[in-house]
C-alpha cells in the first residue's frame, strides 16, 4: 500500500500538543522511538511511570536528536483520515530518509488508556540540512509514495 505524507505540523504545534496531553492528568500508554542510521533509542511509558518522568526522558531524546538534525518535518497520524498504521508511516519515513546524511526518524505515540479521543501519534523526520528537509517535502509530501 502506498504511503501518503500529509501536510506537516509546525514544531511548535507538535510540542504544544505533546505538552497538552502530558499535562492533562490522563493515563496514557506511550512510547518514543528515535531511529538514526547508527543508533536507535526507545523510551516507553509503562504503568506506574509519571507523565513528568516520561516527558523528561522524551525531551532528552528529542533534544539529542535536534543537536545533530535540526530541521524537522512533523506528521500527525489520524484514524479519522484513515491513515495507515504509525509503524507503516515510520518505516516509509526511514526508508525514504536514508539517502540524507544523518537523518533521523522519531515516532511518538500517546494512546489514552480509557479514551481514544486524546490519542496522539506523530512522526518527526529530522534532517541535518535545511536543503534536505526541502528536498524531502518536494519529493514526498502530498504525494503517494509506493512501497519498494
Amino acid at each position: 500500500m502506498a504511503i501518503y505524507f500529509r501536510t506537516p505540523l509546525t514544531d511548535a504545534l507538535a510540542f504544544e500538543m505533546i505538552d497538552e496531553r502530558l499535562s492533562s492528568g490522563m493515563d496514557f500508554d506511550g512510547y518514543l522511538n528515535v531511529y538514526g542510521v547508527e543508533d536507535e533509542l526507545t523510551v516507553t511509558w509503562p504503568r506506574g511511570m509519571s507523565a513528568g518522568a516520561f516527558k523528561e526522558q522524551a525531551t532528552d531524546a528529542l533534544r539529542s536528536t535536534w543537536r545533530r538534525a535540526r530541521f524537522w518535518l512533523v506528521y500527525q497520524r489520524c484514524d479519522s483520515r484513515n491513515d495507515l498504521d504509525i509503524n507503516e508511516i515510520r518505516n516509509a519515513a526511514i526508508r525514504l530518509s536514508q539517502r540524507y546524511l544523518e537523518a533521523a526518524v522519531v515516532t511518538l505515540s500517546l494512546l489514552g488508556r480509557t479514551d481514544t479521543a486524546s490519542d496522539l501519534e506523530l512522526v518527526f523526520v529530522c534532517f541535518r540540512d535545511e536543503s534536505d528537509r526541502r528536498n524531502f517535502r518536494v519529493r514526498y509530501e502530498g504525494k503517494f509514495v509506493p512501497e519498494s
